[in-house]
């Protein structure tokens, strides 16, 4: 099988974007692994299939797979990149909408810098003291569409992402789906640094759109942030999260950044 596609990448979140409103691709767990391989494939943290909407809800569906070929909720990077590859696709000049598995994303434009709101986080977990083989970490955790674990570390440049990450996204305190997990630096008033072990991807990613925003909101909660919080991520790009708190809860949740088309080509799968 011969397929079109698109490379886009969110903040070096990157992504292989395909037209399947036909419903003519169904793509395989392995299929889904090689084309995210980076040595024998396109290479991505992802796939993102462009379907119909299946309930009329919005106007448009996604269907999304990690680079390990498990199906993901939602991906705040991917859902801008994804916006994009729409307006391309059918020259819509305002905004739009798609269904995920976490709810209906909305998406609006400003040149290569889009803005999606984001799913109604949970509330979020403060302090959990969870045990681990280097001691009892402070963890906190929120659910902005996918679970995310936050950890508060005095220098993102020296945490170990690769190690310590693993060992908490498979932790029975966050079973049984596991979790991401975000090492954040305090840089400033309003101001974070992120960087993210991603489930699904097994390894640290260039940027996590909806970790970013977990990071932003329980900094708010914690450190007294204010909307609009930036954030700095891994790949040096600098995303921003505005949210409204209501009764004490998080709402109108929207992440802004940029979304950019890398290459189009054909692959044989």
């Amino acid at each position: 099988m011969v397929l079109d596609f698109t490379k886009m990448n969110g903040a070096g979140n990157d992504f292989v974007l395909m037209d399947n409103r036909a419903r003519k691709v169904g793509l395989s767990v392995d299929q889904v692994v090689r084309l995210c391989d980076r040595h024998r494939g396109v290479g991505a943290d992802g796939v993102l299939l462009l379907v119909p909407s299946a309930t009329g809800k919005a106007d448009w569906a996604w269907d999304f797979y990690n680079s390990d070929g498990s199906t993901g909720e939602m991906c705040g990077n991917g859902a801008r990149c994804f916006a994009r590859f729409v307006q391309k696709l059918t020259g819509v000049n305002g905004g739009l909408t798609f269904e995920t598995e976490a709810g209906v994303i909305t998406a609006s434009f400003q040149g290569e810098q889009v803005t999606v709101n984001l799913t109604r986080p949970g509330e979020p977990r403060l302090n959990q003291q969870v045990p681990l083989s280097g001691g009892a970490q402070t963890i906190h955790s929120l659910n902005t569409g996918v679970p995310h674990a936050v950890l508060f570390v005095p220098d993102a440049d020296r945490a170990m992402v690769q190690e310590l990450g693993r060992e908490i996204r498979r932790h029975p305190q966050f079973a049984p789906k596991g979790t991401n997990v975000n090492f954040v630096q305090l840089l400033g008033p309003n101001h974070i640094r992120v960087r993210t072990y991603e489930r699904g991807v097994e390894g640290e990613t260039l940027a996590c759109g909806t970790g970013v925003t977990a990071s932003a909101l329980i900094a708010a909660r914690l450190h007294g942030f204010t909307s609009p919080v930036k954030v700095r991520v891994q790949g040096g790009d600098q995303l921003e999260v505005s949210f409204k708190e209501d009764n004490g809860e998080f709402a109108e949740v929207r992440l802004t950044g940029p979304a950019q088309f890398v290459f189009e080509g054909r692959i044989e799968i």
